[in-house]
C-alpha cells in the first residue's frame, strides 16, 4: 500500500519492484496477484499495464477484499476475487481468460493482519485466539486447539512449525483445556513458553507453534501446492510465475516444484525421443532473490523473504 505524504504506510510490500519487474513483460497482458493484501504489488502492476492490460487480485481476507473493491471501482482493468489462489482456475474462467501472462504469490501474513490484535495472529499482541485469514470460515485456532486430539495437535506443531517440543506443547494444551479452554493469544503464548524446556536465543518460544497453528487453520501449504500447479498450467508461453516466501517450509515446496518442472520429464535411457520432446516447457529465471539491506532496514519482515521465478518457454522464439 502506498502511504500518503508524511504518513507511515500500513503495509510495506516486500520485494515490490523486483517482483513486478520480473513478472510484467507485456503491457497488454493478463496478470494475477494471488495475495492482494493491501494492494501494494497490484498497484505497481497496474502502473506498468497499458489500456488493454488486466489484473485479477485474490485474497481470503474480507478486509483485503474491501480495499480491492475500492481499487476496482477506480480502475476498470482490475478485478478482485474473494478466496484462495487454490481456486485460480475458477477465477480465471469467470474472467473469460484462456490463460495468464503471469502470476505473483506473496506468501505469509500481511502487516495489517499481524498488527491487529483482534485477528489473533501474533503472540506480541493479546487478543482472541483466532488466526483465520477469512474469519467467516471455521474453525478458529481456539476452537481447534480446544477440541482436537493431543496427537493431532502435536503432529500439526511438528509438521508446520518444525517444533521439537511439539508433544510437550500438545500435552500442555490438553491439560489446560480440561480446566479452562484457551481463549487468547497471550494464554497460548504463556502456555507454550512454560512447556518448552530450552529457549532459542532471540526467538520467542511460541514462534513455531503460532506459525504451525496458523498455517494449519488456513490450509496454507495445501493451498500453495494447488496454486502452484494451477498457475503453471495456466501460464501462457513467455509467462512467469513469481513466488515470495517467508519461511523454509514454503520455500522448500516452491523450490522443489519449480526445479522439477524445469527439469522436464525424467525418461528412461535409450527411449527414442527427440531433444524437443525431452526438454521441459519451463525454465528457472536466475537464482533465488533476497531483499537488499536497505529494504530490511525499512521493513524487518523482509529479512526472511526469498523470491523465485519460473517461466514457461516461448517455443516460437526458440528460447
Amino acid at each position: 500500500m502506498t502511504a500518503q505524504k508524511g504518513s507511515k504506510p500500513a503495509h510495506l510490500s516486500v520485494l515490490l519492484e523486483e517482483a513486478v519487474e520480473a513478472m510484467v513483460a507485456d503491457a497488454s497482458g493478463r496478470y494475477v496477484d494471488g495475495t492482494f493484501g493491501r494492494g501494494g504489488h497490484s498497484r505497481q502492476v497496474l502502473a506498468r499495464l497499458g489500456e488493454h492490460g488486466e489484473l485479477i487480485g485474490i485474497d481470503k481476507d474480507p478486509e483485503a477484499i474491501s480495499v480491492g473493491e475500492q481499487l476496482a471501482s477506480e480502475d476498470r482493468r482490475f478485478h478482485i476475487c474473494h478466496g484462495s489462489f487454490a481456486e485460480l482456475d475458477r477465477f480465471v474462467a469467470d474472467a473469460g481468460w484462456g490463460g495468464i501472462s503471469g502470476m505473483l504469490m506473496d506468501l505469509g501474513v500481511s502487516s495489517p493482519q499481524l498488527d491487529d490484535a483482534t485477528r489473533g495472529f501474533s503472540f506480541m499482541r493479546n487478543g482472541p485466539l483466532d488466526m483465520r485469514m477469512n474469519p467467516q470460515q471455521a474453525p478458529s485456532a481456539a476452537e481447534w486447539l480446544n477440541t482436537a486430539k493431543e496427537k493431532d495437535i502435536a503432529d500439526v506443531i511438528w509438521r508446520y512449525g518444525e517444533e521439537r517440543f511439539s508433544r510437550r506443547i500438545a500435552r500442555a494444551v490438553v491439560e489446560r483445556r480440561v480446566e479452562e479452554p484457551l481463549a487468547t493469544t497471550r494464554e497460548l503464548a504463556e502456555l507454550v513458553s512454560a512447556a518448552v524446556p530450552r529457549k532459542e536465543k532471540h526467538k520467542h518460544p511460541a514462534t513455531r507453534t503460532f506459525q504451525a497453528v496458523r498455517m494449519f487453520i488456513n490450509r496454507e501449504l495445501d493451498d500453495l501446492e494447488a496454486g502452484l500447479k494451477l498457475a503453471a498450467h495456466l501460464l501462457e508461453p513467455g509467462g512467469r510465475l513469481v513466488v515470495i516466501s517467508f519461511h523454509s517450509l514454503e520455500d522448500r515446496m516452491v523450490k522443489r516444484f519449480m526445479r522439477d518442472l524445469a527439469r522436464g520429464p525424467q525418461l528412461p535411457r535409450g527411449l527414442p525421443v527427440t531433444a524437443d520432446q525431452a526438454e521441459s516447457d519451463f525454465r528457472l529465471i536466475g537464482k533465488a532473490i533476497k531483499a537488499e539491506t536497505d529494504e530490511v532496514t525499512d521493513n524487518v519482515r523482509a529479512r526472511s523473504a526469498v523470491m523465485r521465478i519460473l517461466e514457461r518457454r516461448s517455443r516460437t522464439s526458440g528460447v
